[in-house]
């Protein structure tokens, strides 16, 4: 199994993922290779936000000579702090890759002051 999939502190598979933000928007993208939007779970408790999900393995015919490919479940957790606008999250998964887009409350987006 891919070693990027691997949370080594607790022995548990995490995703690898990237956080970016870019006005007003903050962009989660987590890697889920061979993980079906029915095996995916999102949500936000409280100042969490945890992306659980399955990756279940294909039945193959024949014998195995070698065989990394595994079925797992996984968990990620992340903190969310008062910025974030927890009715305006959106989630989509295309090409093995969850796309979480978390709005900015109005307060939190930088503003131009104007000089008087």
């Amino acid at each position: 199994m891919d070693q990027r999939y691997i949370d080594n502190a607790r022995g548990v598979a995490v995703p690898a993922c990237s956080i970016t933000e870019d006005e007003g928007l903050v962009t989660v993208k987590l890697e889920m290779p061979g993980v079906p939007k029915e095996g995916l779970e999102v949500r936000i408790e409280g100042n969490s936000l945890e992306v659980s999900g399955t990756r279940r393995r294909a039945e193959e015919r024949g014998k195995y000579l070698l065989r990394e490919r595994r079925a797992d479940s996984f968990r990620k957790r992340f903190t969310l702090d008062e910025t974030i606008d927890r009715e305006k999250v959106a989630a989509e998964l295309a090409d093995g890759i969850l796309v979480l887009k978390l709005h900015l409350r109005e307060a939190a987006k930088p503003r131009k002051i104007e000089i008087a």
